[in-house]
């Protein structure tokens, strides 16, 4: 369905195809946090009845988000993905080993534990976007402790082998650390993982809350001291945020079979409406359906996203979109830098309509190809 967005002092009707940056959220995530927003004030780590009221309330909402992670581990919460991925890397130790086409989060923590002395290696991809796993074979050795790698890429939708990923990094015995944001509750998680990032956001919950799942067994030092709340985290929990998250977690277990269909009914009108000259970046095998990468070579993507402002779509991570770089997932796989500039991302799920999107796509190729009439796009 479209959206109503406050824009600036008015409201702007807007078809939403975003979904990788953020997803609505869910009526019923909505629903459950009301409440603690309003009237469950208490601190959940309190001990009096008020709080314990508060904690069991955190703790059913734990077990309906570790219900859609593998079992034999615990579901730390967290401020978001971000912070989870952040305290994965820095609270192991040993040689790193991740992908180019990673989440600036996992990126740029690498670099910076590089920076303190840790050895890294990041590896390239293949111009499908995945890893050659020859590749990652030989640069997991003994003295390798961690192995990161993303389930589902954000920018391109490309799903990794994260099962054989992990057996390679235990071979080593290195832990794998997978970024799951785009594919939790989507996507299987494989059981090799020992650590597993997801967000509240990116499955019809709130903002501001995500978890690392912990294998047992594996101990992480803490990244945030001063009260050890979760057992190695430290920090005060919301009771709403918990259970919009837990909410939005059922939900995708109680809809998976329905928004999957729903999302090949999409990915499947998508691809028919679109014409000769445009690219799908990334595998088109190997892919969550929900993320359509696309190119058309010349493209002045500026100029589209303001022709066309009343659709939302991205040109690459939104984490990025302030930089000024081009993405460096589409110039990992290969493309020149025209060509990544020439490409925009459109995310749909279970609150996109048929008839929106197919409007939202053939708005887009109107407007290229009237870039094109006008000398914007050669031929």
């Amino acid at each position: 369905m479209a959206h109503d967005l406050a824009l600036g002092a008015g409201v702007c009707r807007v078809i939403y195809l975003d979904y990788q940056a953020t997803t609505p959220l869910a009526p019923e995530a909505l629903d459950v946090m009301l409440p603690w927003l309003r009237d469950g004030y208490a601190n959940p780590h309190s001990a009096h009845a008020a709080g314990r009221k508060a904690k069991a309330a955190v703790e059913f909402a734990r077990g309906q988000v570790a219900a859609l992670l593998p079992p034999g581990g615990r579901v730390v919460f967290t401020s978001g993905a971000t912070e989870a991925l952040n305290w994965a890397i820095k609270g192991t130790g040993g040689e790193m080993v991740t992908l180019a086409t990673e989440h600036a989060a996992v990126l740029d923590t690498v670099r910076s534990e590089s920076r303190a002395g840790r050895n890294q290696t990041v590896l390239s991809v293949e111009r499908d976007g995945l890893v050659d796993l020859s590749k990652l074979r030989d640069a997991t050795w003994p003295g390798t402790g961690l192995v990161a790698a993303m389930l589902v890429n954000n920018e391109i939708g490309v799903v990794q082998p994260i099962a054989e990923i992990a057996e390679m990094a235990h071979r080593a015995d290195a832990l794998l650390l997978c970024d799951a944001v785009q594919g939790y509750g989507r996507v299987a998680i494989p059981t090799g993982c020992d650590l597993i990032a997801i967000s509240a956001h990116k499955i019809y919950g709130p903002k501001g809350i995500g978890a690392l799942w912990i294998r047992d067994g594996v101990r992480l030092e803490p990244m945030l001291h001063g009260g050890d709340q979760e057992g190695g985290r430290s920090g005060t929990l919301s009771p709403a945020l918990c259970a919009g998250f837990g909410r939005a977690a059922g939900v995708m277990a109680e809809r998976r079979e329905d928004d999957a269909a729903h999302l090949e009914r999409l990915w499947t009108r998508a691809i028919d409406r679109l014409g000769p000259g445009w690219h799908i970046n990334g595998s088109t095998r190997d892919r969550y359906h929900g993320n359509l990468n696309i190119r058309r070579d010349g493209l002045d993507v500026a100029r589209l996203m303001s022709d066309l402002r009343d659709i939302a779509f991205s040109a690459g991570s939104a984490c990025a979109s302030g930089s000024g770089r081009s993405s460096h997932v589409l110039r990992a796989v290969g493309l020149t830098e025209a060509q990544a500039r020439s490409s925009i991302r459109l995310g749909f799920g279970r609150y996109t309509t048929e008839p929106e999107l197919t409007e939202a796509i053939d708005r887009i190729i109107a407007a290229a190809d009237a870039q094109q009439n006008s000398g914007g796009i050669a031929a």
